[in-house]
């Protein structure tokens, strides 16, 4: 593939960057899409950990393609990882994808050509790419985050990262395991681990908020059933501020309707599991601190009654909550809180007790060392912005990302950024990310990607970038969102506080319509924030 010249380049395999790659080959451009791994998936390829699965429950979690659901079928409403690859399979099959990916192919830079407008990318391979336009597609967790602990280096029994788990697996059955961290793959890895481990210690510094997954079993005839509804669901799915077709919060406050209605709303959607607890009470829980508290009571309460330990169900369900609930992205669980009452089963707060080094032998606490053959740092990543960093990006005069971004983000829409002409991020910071999950926001944000790209052709034009006024406004709106919400009162990826010394920002745009509303105004308004010509105007 050495000297390849091709009009778009598309980074990374997931929703996103496969979405770019069939709409774009239909509107007709070449288009090759380069990829890390050895197969389809973005995430679902890295995420191989024991009970990696995703949270957001299907028909959400899939494309809307009629082409493509019509001859699928789910097994569960919250796949694991192992279908979720065999949906990428189906969707390879269906799209003649694999024939414009380049696997185990890593991006290490890019640089503009001001004179010929163009991108000129390196990777790993000793490849050199040409492409008129480049759109990374790198999504919020490509970048694993290692915490500084000393002696990490010297343990002596296995040690892996959940997002760098190996793909031939981790025997657990009878170790001893430990766990540090309580995020999302945390609370997977654990319910897995506890009944195979011969002792499992979890190392939790900030109890996770977890809710009720509610899993459930899909039959053929099941799946036939909900698919006669796909069509509706899907729409609903595309005009939904949450990014899910039957997630909606009531239009009152929750301050503003009797205990008992209140009650029943919160018992509902306990019930209905999944974010809907989360994202589907009432309009103010997540602005309003005394909605909020009302609803981490009744999150508290329901937990509590099912751990029997009453110090470790307030080390799990404190009686003032560690930060707003869902000011962080709360996992879901099936059996997470029941696994502390097994025998062979401890938590230790890092915050009572301090980790001070890792040993060749296990953990080290400010109280005791516990001895491990196997340590998970299920310790999240360096979201959002880490992906595309590992990149070394040059623009225009030379111009780079890291400078850019050194005093924190700077985007037009969350896409685009001044000095870094063609060139549009999808699924990174400053957009709906974390808030609009993957297949959902590949084919709504990414459609926007694909008309803006068309027009620049279609239009004679050969450079459109963002202009250095509109990332000073969008940066501004930011903010502005950010200080409206309760989300600047957690320390969560959401604001990159998890990684020590990174820039606090929100980083994630937390409603999906208002900001496609803003997007489809800027495209209206002849793309609006951008200069588009056919060369340099520098």
């Amino acid at each position: 593939m050495h000297g390849v010249e091709t009009d778009v380049v598309v980074i990374g395999a997931g929703f996103n960057g496969l979405y770019q790659l069939h709409r774009l080959r239909e509107e007709g451009f070449r288009v090759l899409l380069v990829e890390a791994g050895s197969r389809l998936g973005g995430i679902w390829f890295w995420n191989c950990y024991p009970g990696a699965r995703v949270d957001s429950h299907v028909p959400n979690y899939e494309f809307s393609m009629e082409s493509v659901w019509r001859e699928w079928n789910w097994s569960e409403r919250f796949p694991g990882y192992a279908e979720l690859r065999k949906y990428f399979d189906h969707l390879d099959a269906k799209l003649d994808l694999s024939r414009d990916i380049r696997f185990n192919t890593c991006v290490k830079s890019a640089a503009f050509d001001g004179a010929a407008n163009q991108w000129r990318i390196s990777t790993d391979t000793g490849d050199e790419i040409q492409a008129r336009f480049v759109v990374p597609c790198l999504g919020f967790a490509s970048k694993a985050f290692v915490p500084n602990l000393p002696g990490l280096e010297s343990f002596a029994g296995e040690c892996h990262h959940t997002g760098l788990w190996p793909q031939s697996g981790v025997e657990l059955a009878g170790k001893r395991v430990g766990v540090i961290g309580t995020g999302a793959s945390g609370v997977q890895v654990i319910q897995e681990a506890a009944p195979l481990a011969s002792h499992l210690t979890i190392f939790q510094r900030t109890p996770n908020l977890a809710l009720p997954m509610r899993q459930i079993r899909y039959d053929a005839a099941a799946q036939e059933e909900l698919k006669a509804k796909y069509p509706e669901m899907l729409a609903r799915r595309a005009i939904s501020a949450t990014s899910y077709h039957d997630i909606q919060a009531e239009p009152r406050s929750a301050l503003d309707v009797t205990p008992d209605e209140r009650h029943r709303r919160f018992e509902w959607a306990w019930q209905e599991g999944g974010f809907h607890f989360w994202a589907g009470t009432f309009n103010d829980v997540l602005s309003n601190k005394n909605a909020n508290a009302l609803a981490y009571a009744f999150w508290r309460n329901r937990t509590r009654a099912r751990i029997n330990d009453p110090d470790v169900a307030r080390k799990l369900a404190p009686d003032v909550a560690p930060h707003p609930f869902g000011s962080k992205r709360p996992s879901l669980e099936q059996n997470y809180y029941e696994v502390f009452n097994q025998p062979n089963v401890t938590l230790v707060d890092v915050k009572e007790t301090p980790i001070e080094r890792i040993t060749p032998h296990g953990v080290l606490t400010s109280e005791s060392e516990t001895e491990l053959d196997v340590l998970v740092l299920a310790t999240g990543f360096d979201a959002s912005t880490g992906g595309i960093t590992a990149i070394d990006w040059h623009g225009t005069e030379d111009t780079s990302l890291s400078n850019l971004w050194r005093n924190g983000v700077v985007t037009h829409l969350g896409m685009a950024m001044p000095g870094f002409p063609n060139l549009l991020m999808l699924y990174g910071p400053q957009s709906p990310t974390a808030f609009c999950n993957g297949p959902t926001c590949a084919e709504l944000q990414g459609e926007w990607v694909v008309e803006c790209l068309r027009h620049v052709r279609d239009s004679g034009y050969t450079r459109i970038e963002a202009t250095p006024q509109a990332a000073r406004v969008w940066g501004e709106h930011m903010r502005e969102e950010f200080a409206d919400s309760l989300l600047h009162l957690a320390d969560s990826w959401y604001v990159g506080a998890n990684v020590p010394g990174k820039q606090r920002e929100l980083l994630y745009y937390a409603n999906t319509q208002k900001y496609l509303k803003l997007c489809r105004d800027v495209a209206t308004n002849g793309y609006r924030g951008f200069q588009i010509g056919r060369g340099s105007w520098r």
